[in-house]
Parts: C-alpha cells; structure tokens; sequence
C-alpha cells in the first residue's frame, strides 16, 4: 500500500438502538419467542435477518451484527412483529461502530508506548489498546498490523485515525520490513 492511499476500513458492526412508540414487556419476548433474559436484558436470536435483539427493561430495543441501518430497521420490526406488537412511530439512534483495517505493515508493538502516551500494552490480548482522543475511539493494533476500532462514531473517523496512526508509525520507524503477510 503505498502511504498517500489511506487503509481501507471495513465496518464490521453498528449498533442502533430502536424505542417502541408504544412500551412492551420484555417478558413477552421470553414467553412468545424463548428469548432468553441476562441480568436486566432480554436477549433473541434472528435468523432472518440474521441479528441478534437486546431488550432492555423499558423495552428499547439494541440491534447487533448489522451493518447497514435499513438491516437492523428490518430486524427490529420483524422482532416486534413477532411478538404482537406495532412497529409504527419506531425510532432509532445510532451507537458505536465496530470497523477493522490493515495498516499492511508489521508494526514493532512493543516499542510503541515509548512514543506515544495514548499507547499501553494489552498483554491478555497480545496487542496495542491506544485511547485516541483526536479521533474519539479506541483501537487494538496487533505486531501484524491489524487494527480494530471499537468505539468509533462513523467509519470515516476510524479512517482518518488509520492515516493518522500510520502516518505516526511511520515517522517514528516503528514498522519492520516486509508486509503484515510474512
């Protein structure tokens, strides 16, 4: 890759939460369907479209394992559908966005937090963990170059954090030679 082209950014997962007009019961949801409930959350499986549902105790729903909003839209009203429930007046508010991206380089991990103070080791997961604040996410950066952003607002801040982030690597000489492949 050559360093004017920024990595590309794969949107793994969006989270969007969706508020009934009208409450339910989550209960109804472990009695209609066999959803199963986990602490204050009630949790269901979707196998078309394929998401899995949060339900919170005011019954708001939290999509996840979409990517596209028009996917989670469509669970959340399957979901309410099966239930007995209205999906009209449904609102939705986005949440994090999961995204990954190859910065194409080994990256010399362990030297990083030397130069940069957002950078710590994450020693049960073998990788980086930067708090980037310019940016307002956090990413896993791993020695092969892999990055997974887990907090992001949009994908496209995740990609200007990926130019940032290498751009930084690379004026620091923190790459190794040869690509995240060998």
């Amino acid at each position: 890759m050559a360093s004017s082209e920024a990595p590309m950014v794969q949107v793994e997962n969006q989270l969007i939460r969706f508020t009934p007009a009208t409450p339910f019961d989550p209960e109804k949801a472990v009695k209609e369907l066999g959803a199963t409930r986990s602490g204050d959350y009630v949790i269901h499986a979707l196998q078309r479209p394929r998401a899995t549902i949060l339900i919170d105790k005011d019954g708001r729903i939290v999509v996840h394992g979409t990517i596209q909003p028009q996917a989670a839209r469509a669970a959340a009203r399957e979901f309410l559908l099966r239930i007995g429930e209205s999906d009209e007046g449904l609102t939705s508010e986005k949440g994090p966005v999961i995204a990954s991206f190859d910065l194409g380089r080994r990256l010399e991990i362990e030297r990083v937090p030397i130069y940069a103070k957002e950078a710590k080791m994450d020693t049960r997961l073998n990788c980086l963990r930067i708090d980037d604040q310019r940016h307002d996410l956090e990413l896993l950066v791993w020695a092969n170059g892999k990055a997974i952003s887990t907090d992001a607002r949009h994908a496209n801040l995740v990609a200007m954090a990926a130019v940032h982030w290498r751009d930084k690597f690379e004026s620091d000489g923190l790459f190794l030679d040869g690509s995240s492949e060998d």
